[in-house]
């Protein structure tokens, strides 16, 4: 049997962003001052270094931006869960994604395919991970 899968531990700068996955929806922040959304989550504005930075919802719609096929486990919790496909998604809105891409078999992902937003409740914790899967699943 696996060991458990570690659970994320939010803080209070990126629990929003968290809440907003347990509620089914993607929350980043946007700064007015330098016109654009960013991510992670974070106290000043990259660039301008305003506390001006507001939590949006947006609707996760992104592009495939690089990806790998992991054939090993990267720990005991991952032993079960094989092939693994660690990606990076870009947002519509801007910013990139560090997720994993589900409902997919490694020779169909492409780089540059549109890929869709799956909340993926994580029974008993309490928490939500964003994962990806291909748009026209």
């Amino acid at each position: 049997m696996a060991e458990p899968m570690p659970i994320p531990e939010p803080t209070p700068v990126s629990r929003p962003f968290w809440d907003g996955l347990a509620a089914h929806r993607i929350l980043i922040q946007y700064s007015p001052s330098a016109g654009r959304y960013v991510f992670y989550p974070r106290t000043l504005a990259p660039g301008t270094l305003a506390d001006d930075l507001e939590w949006r919802e947006i609707d996760g719609a992104a592009t495939l931006y690089t990806y790998t096929v992991g054939r090993r486990p990267t720990g005991p919790p991952w032993a079960d869960a094989l092939p693994q496909l660690p990606a990076v998604v870009q947002w519509d809105v801007g910013p990139r994604f560090s997720t994993e891409l589900v409902d997919v078999e490694p020779a169909d992902v492409r780089i540059g395919m549109r890929v869709t937003p799956v909340f993926c409740d994580l029974p008993g914790s309490g928490m939500t991970l964003l994962r990806y899967r291909p748009a026209d699943a």
